[in-house]
């Protein structure tokens, strides 16, 4: 399995243990911006955006094209 492929993986079963979690107790901002340590979503945001960072970067480098900020 290639590298970006496992990192799309990770994303996916991120998604679907975030979504389980919604299903189950629902979501407040709070609790997607600002959870605290020990809660499910501690640090979702930041894990699932620096693989979505890998696979963007992992995919340009593919095309041999470049990212703009």
């Amino acid at each position: 399995m290639s590298e970006k492929a496992k990192l799309i993986a990770e994303m996916l079963k991120l998604q679907k243990k975030f979504i389980a979690f919604e299903q189950k107790n629902g979501v407040k901002a709070a609790d997607y911006y600002a959870a605290e340590e020990g809660h499910e979503l501690f640090q979702y945001r930041e894990k699932y955006a620096e693989l979505a960072g890998k696979v963007n970067a992992l995919a340009h480098e593919e095309k041999g094209s470049h990212r703009f900020y």
